[in-house]
């Protein structure tokens, strides 16, 4: 029997309406021109439904023009910092506390400028922003007087170029680091005009502390009844739930658990409809689980030498009846060196190296929701325990599980 065409289109627009949603969720900044040009296309489609949705759900606004698509996340923790900025390079090494302060002061240069900008132009305006008595008290200090401070400027060119903020019309940024050219940017203003996500501007934010002012920076506003309280506890939960790999119950509080109780079944099934996520619940909490594995920017298991360490150290954890010390995990991986080395990278088996490994591991076990850092080491979560591997059984082939039992003396 064939499909009615209604059901044919129904099913169509549901599959465009959910890669959409993916596609933001993946990159909240997606642009007309470049890699992501088909996905923007796609979210100008469906750009209503999805500015109501996320509107409704989460409180994150979504700005739809000609050249991007821009969807204003927040985190649904902000103590969180286990997903940082990261170059814009095969390394993606984490961005450092210079490179955000870089950062911050690009963005209000590249604010004050014209269309057009050079890589030079804008460093002399950081270096003149970063002079600033305020920042020298807080031990920040750029002068582009060393070879590390121009790569870190690189570095952040080189994100905002990711973004679409900037785009290269001339030179190349590997040649100003050496000090044998310069490079020329077009500035896309209505992208950076929208790169920010706030509540509130920052020059409105008057807290000392910076958790009180990134608090007051995401803040929403007053809420005064019983139905804006509610909508901002279902905001926040369908927040973590996009956000964190696992949203734990013993975290929330006790107005967000007796609610999440109550409305567990309509939330998970808002979000599974957004984006096809699959609601997986324990006593402990609940995972929205991505059967098709793309919706995260930390993978694991994961190929390679580093990704196999990982696993093995989250088996050790997961067997483990309290915390484990850094000195433990290290002494395992050089335990694992002589059992699986041979499949392990040169560097790797190095003496000294495991220090290096453990860490790189338990900051992937951690932004997964999997380990935490208690006094005296790291202990697991409950998530951990589908990494936990059982005993072997051997079973005999043609005798069935009971027949074996009753064999047994």
């Amino acid at each position: 029997m064939t499909t009615p065409l209604g059901e044919v289109l129904d099913g169509r627009r549901t599959a465009e309406f959910q890669k959409a949603a993916r596609a933001l969720l993946k990159e909240p900044l997606l642009l007309a021109h470049g890699p992501h040009a088909d996905e923007f296309r796609l979210v100008r489609q469906h750009a209503a439904d999805l500015r109501d949705w996320f509107d409704r759900n989460t409180g994150w606004a979504l700005r739809v023009d000609a050249e991007s698509a821009r969807l204003g996340r927040t985190p649904g923790t902000l103590a969180d910092p286990t997903h940082p900025a990261r170059e814009a390079s095969r390394a993606r090494a984490p961005f450092t506390r210079r490179r955000y302060v870089l950062l911050c002061l690009a963005l209000a240069a590249l604010e004050r400028g014209e269309a057009q900008i050079a890589l030079g132009r804008l460093a002399e305006q950081v270096v003149l922003d970063a002079a600033d008595p305020r920042l020298a008290a807080a031990g920040v200090e750029f002068t582009l007087e060393r070879r590390d401070e121009r790569l870190d400027l690189a570095a952040v060119v080189r994100l905002l170029m990711r973004y679409g903020v900037l785009r290269r019309v001339a030179g190349d940024e590997d040649a100003y680091v050496s000090g044998a050219g310069d490079v020329l940017y077009d500035v896309q203003r209505r992208v950076l005009a929208g790169l920010l996500a706030a509540h509130r501007g920052p020059s409105m934010i008057t807290a000392g502390t910076f958790e009180e002012r990134l608090a007051e920076l995401t803040a929403e506003s007053a809420l005064d009844s019983d139905e804006l309280r509610f909508r901002a506890i279902r905001r926040r939960l369908t927040r973590r739930l996009l956000d964190d790999p696992v949203l734990y119950y013993g975290e929330l509080t006790d107005e967000e658990q007796a609610y999440l109780t109550r409305q567990r079944a309509f939330i998970t099934a808002r979000i599974t409809e957004l984006t096809g996520l699959v609601a997986e619940v324990r006593a402990e909490g609940i995972a929205m689980v991505d059967p098709l594995d793309d919706l995260t920017d930390v993978r694991m298991p994961e190929q390679g030498t580093h990704g196999h360490i990982t696993l093995l150290l989250a088996e050790h954890l997961a067997a483990a009846d309290g915390a484990v010390s850094r000195g433990e995990l290290e002494e395992r991986v050089r335990e694992l060196a002589v059992e699986h080395g041979g499949f392990w990278s040169k560097s790797a088996k190095q003496p000294g190296a495991e220090g290096e490994l453990v860490e790189q591991a338990l900051a992937k076990l951690t932004a997964l929701g999997l380990v935490t850092a208690v006094p005296g080491g790291v202990a697991r979560l409950p998530a951990l325990a589908r990494y936990a591997v059982g005993e072997t059984v051997v079973r005999e082939p043609g005798v069935r599980t009971s027949q074996r039992k009753a064999q047994q003396p």
